[in-house]
């Protein structure tokens, strides 16, 4: 697992950077603040191997975010035993985002 500050995603997403971005918090979370673009799926859905929606992004890097950076860290380990051989957690979450760009959703 890496990990990717939110600046650095920032500037990927503004430079219209095609991004496989994963978020694994709840839907109440995700309706209230989210990053545009960002696929939700649940992180209890991931641990029960509910994933045929990243399915095709197996052999992609799948940059992942949550809250905090705690749960999309759990994320990244579950999708790497499932075979995910790039994946990238999101440093301080989407509290992190909020607090440098605001809030979004």
């Amino acid at each position: 697992m890496k990990t990717i500050t939110v600046e650095e995603l920032k500037a990927r997403l503004d430079a219209g950077e095609k991004i496989n971005l994963l978020d694994v918090r709840e839907p109440d979370e995700y309706a209230i603040s989210n990053i545009e673009g960002a696929l939700l799926l649940p992180l209890g859905k991931v641990q029960t191997m509910q994933i045929d929606d990243i399915e095709d992004w197996k052999n992609e890097e799948v940059i992942i975010h949550c809250r905090s950076g705690k749960r999309s860290a759990t994320a990244c380990l579950f999708l790497e035993t499932m075979g995910f051989a790039n994946t990238v957690n999101v440093e301080g979450g989407i509290l992190a985002w909020e607090e440098k760009f605001g809030r979004k959703g």
